[in-house]
């Protein structure tokens, strides 16, 4: 009998040890993702983080004579794609952990950037760089413009970010045989107007987008109404035309400097440097910790039709400007 007890008291004492093991061992775990939630959280916060309006142009020291035309073009592209791979959390939109995993408006402001990294180096690879229709297309430039199309949201086999650094590496060629001599860049009109053209396309596409935001929307040519852009997507569209416009900064700050004859003989400079102003207005600080979307002349802002606005201005200005550059 008193042996019987003493083993249901050492049986009650071992289950009691299992249960306070048990509690500590979930507390512990509960610590541990607590913690690691925070530092995601952290993270996350320091990799949404937009780079600012810095002149991006690396610049020889004390040997700007190294520079030629098409340099600060080419050179901006560059270092585009660069500030893509190399900002903090580098190029996220193909992270398949956390915390890059949960982050959707960065992700959005790189696509922006990147699909303005495509359009200039097409516009490169098809007319800046051939001095006519049937002339010879630059052998870096021919490779890189491809590499830069490659998926974004590539992981692995290849990643997106291997691809990206292999064009990077064709620029770099292409810089280094510009200005030694053995490379062109043809500073001519309808050069500019043709690229141009293509930004006008894709802001007048992203101002669309943005208006959408909004429940009334305009007609389409079919008469029917354009769809709503999805509440969960207003966000998406909004960051993806603040990295396009931020890009845009940068290449027609380095358009200013390559083709100033050609906007003097124009009588276009002030026209461009209208243009830039727009843009430069929509990387003005969030305030704001999430994309507000007030409708009428509400309480809330609706920060898309502001984005939408500076945008639209930008491309009436880039319409008139194109037209400026194809006039005799």
């Amino acid at each position: 009998m008193k042996f019987s007890r003493r083993t249901r008291d050492t049986e009650g004492a071992a289950g009691r040890l299992d249960n306070e093991s048990g509690r500590t061992l979930g507390k512990l775990i509960a610590v541990v993702l607590a913690v690691y939630l925070v530092v995601c959280l952290l993270i996350g916060w320091y990799w949404s983080r937009e780079p600012d309006l810095e002149d991006l142009t690396v610049v020889p020291v004390g040997n700007t004579d190294a520079l030629t035309t098409g340099s600060y073009t080419a050179r901006t592209v560059r270092e585009l794609a660069r500030t893509l791979l190399d900002k903090p959390g580098g190029f996220i939109s193909n992270d398949i952990s956390p915390p890059g995993l949960w982050l959707d408006n960065m992700p959005s402001w790189e696509f922006g950037v990147l699909v303005q990294v495509r359009d200039i180096t097409r516009s490169m690879r098809r007319d800046m760089a051939r001095s006519q229709s049937q002339s010879t297309e630059d052998a870096a430039l021919s490779k890189a413009e491809p590499l830069f199309h490659f998926d974004h949201k590539s992981w692995a086999l290849p990643a997106s970010e291997s691809e990206y650094r292999a064009g990077v590496r064709q620029l770099n060629d292409y810089i280094e045989r510009l200005e030694s001599g053995n490379a062109s860049f043809y500073t001519r009109a309808d050069n500019l107007a043709g690229w141009i053209n293509d930004v006008s396309t894709r802001l007048g596409s992203l101002s669309q987008r943005l208006s959408a935001s909004v429940a009334r929307t305009p007609l389409n040519d079919g008469g029917r109404e354009r769809k709503q852009t999805p509440w969960l997507q207003i966000d998406n569209v909004f960051y993806e035309a603040r990295g396009s416009a931020w890009a845009l900064v940068h290449l027609l700050r380095a358009v200013e400097k390559d083709y100033a004859d050609v906007l003097n003989n124009k009588n276009a400079l002030v026209s461009l440097r209208q243009i830039i102003r727009e843009l430069e207005a929509t990387q003005a600080p969030m305030w704001s910790p999430v994309i507000l979307n007030g409708g009428g002349f509400g309480m809330l802002a609706n920060h898309s039709l502001v984005m939408a606005n500076y945008l639209s201005r930008a491309n009436a200005g880039l319409i008139d400007l194109r037209r400026l550059l194809e006039q005799g």
